[in-house]
């Protein structure tokens, strides 16, 4: 490869993204061994990941991480491959995932680097999905901030998405009763297949109605992916000391003025727990959270699905446009190069 693309940020929207003014490709010449110091190593993207949280890092606004400069790579996950390495951690060919960016390669410092590890019937992938940040978040937005008690009931909104539907198995695991939301009959075909005791599409024109029936005693837990209208409906069902997991806003991000909840008395007169997190706020317990996941989808406890889209990078600033449209059913990933299976995995 004599020369590789990446994607940058043009300019910042005020609205919904349009491919081709947010963002800009650029060609560079390709990196060669002789430019890699001592530590670094170059990766060669294989997939890389699209995620909601990616609007958020496009405004210009006080946040848990600094926005994307403007004619900056665009922020991403990648799977890839090492091509060459300076560092005793890795040599070619080995898998690995890294916070890369939009590009088809990348010259980075290997302590920014992890060697990607596939648990018995997992795959590479999977390190951006299920055992990545959104399985992570998952994880550790149900365990720790919803605290799920066999026998309550958790409903979850955006659950047929990667994380969602990781929330709606963790939940079943737990002994707990769950109604997933998806936006379309097909989503909610599977979240059944997931083991959902309830699937609802928000887009049915009895939506209301069905949601109160499927939580006629009430919400324990909401693990809210979604904000918007479906949160309203979730506070006007919370039972007393509900515990409202408020993960994302996807309705929201992509508004020229955001709103807000209608319903928000009723944090007060049901004394509901309503909390924010990040993934990141728990860094330190990683490693265990990963290993029970890994344990889990072994044994065939957790499912997933992917979405990936073809036509190389090219293909990411409208997946991301596609993603709030909710085109993917699980995890949406770009195909940013086929594998040639060459590689040490």
């Amino acid at each position: 490869m004599s020369s590789y693309k990446s994607i940058v940020l043009q300019s910042r929207p005020e609205a919904d993204i349009i491919p081709n003014e947010t963002f800009k490709t650029t060609t560079k010449s390709a990196p060669k061994d002789s430019d890699l110091k001592d530590g670094e190593v170059l990766i060669q993207s294989l997939y890389l990941s699209l995620d909601p949280a990616m609007r958020g890092w496009l405004r210009d606004a006080r946040s848990y991480i600094p926005p994307v400069g403007i004619n900056e790579t665009m922020r991403g996950a990648v799977v890839g491959k090492i091509l060459s390495s300076k560092s005793p951690k890795f040599t070619a060919g080995d898998y690995c995932t890294a916070n890369a960016g939009w590009t088809e390669l990348a010259i980075m410092p290997s302590k920014e680097v992890e060697k990607t590890e596939i648990p018995s019937n997992g795959k590479a992938t999977d390190a951006l999905g299920v055992l990545g940040l959104t399985g992570l978040t998952a994880y550790f937005g149900l365990l720790e901030i919803g605290q799920p008690k066999a026998g309550e009931t958790v409903v979850v909104s955006g659950a047929a998405g990667a994380t969602g539907s990781v929330v709606c198995q963790i939940a079943k695991l737990k002994g707990c009763r769950v109604v997933g939301i998806a936006g379309s009959e097909d989503k909610c075909a599977w979240l059944k297949e997931l083991g959902c005791d309830e699937a609802l599409s928000y887009k049915d024109a009895g939506f209301a109605d069905k949601f109160k029936k499927a939580t006629k005693g009430f919400i324990d837990i909401f693990f809210d992916n979604v904000g918007g209208e479906v949160l309203d409906l979730a506070l006007s069902r919370a039972k007393t000391h509900a515990r409202f997991v408020i993960c994302g806003a996807i309705s929201q991000y992509n508004a020229a003025e955001p709103k807000g909840p209608k319903n928000y008395m009723m944090i007060i007169s049901m004394r509901i727990k309503m909390e924010g997190f990040i993934v990141f706020d728990f860094a330190e317990k990683y490693g265990a959270a990963r290993k029970e996941l890994a344990g889990w989808l072994a044994e065939g406890k957790i499912q997933r699905k992917e979405t990936v889209l073809k036509g190389g990078l090219g293909a990411a600033p409208q997946g991301l446009v596609d993603l709030y449209k909710g085109i993917n059913t699980g995890k949406l990933l770009v195909e940013v190069k086929p594998d040639d299976g060459s590689s040490k995995l």
